[in-house]
């Protein structure tokens, strides 16, 4: 077995192809707007995917599955970037409404900051703290 992707299963899929594509810039390597699936590069070429929700729910014969909100974040996705801070300042400029401000986590080794995603998944994005 190999890792092969992140799959988030999502109800709006157009927006979120929008958000990862447009807002966040990452590039697309399979799909586009308007379709049920689309992978993007987040070092590894086809690394995170976006996939219509009720699709999935057809595809593992669970069609009458309600959308229900969640308690506990489930997944986080976790991009590195070169500076925190610039990338911060990029997308809030962009309308990215974060939960954090960055800071450092001196135990981690990093600079984070969190945001959601339109479908409310839990985003980070870190840099490396200097030595």
């Amino acid at each position: 077995m190999k890792f092969s992707n992140i799959r988030l299963l999502v109800n709006d899929f157009d927006k979120c192809f929008t958000f990862y594509n447009d807002i966040i810039g990452l590039e697309c390597t399979w799909g586009k707007l308007g379709e049920n699936y689309a992978s993007f590069n987040i070092g590894i070429p086809s690394g995170l995917a976006l996939f219509k929700a009720d699709l999935m729910n057809i595809a593992i014969n669970n069609a009458e599955a309600s959308k229900s909100e969640i308690e506990q974040d489930k997944i986080a996705i976790v991009l590195q970037v070169d500076s925190v801070d610039e990338t911060y300042r990029l997308l809030q400029n962009k309308g990215v409404k974060f939960l954090t401000e960055p800071k450092d986590m001196d135990a981690w080794g990093i600079r984070v900051v969190h945001f959601r995603d339109p479908e409310n998944n839990l985003i980070e994005l870190y840099s490396e703290l200097s030595k």
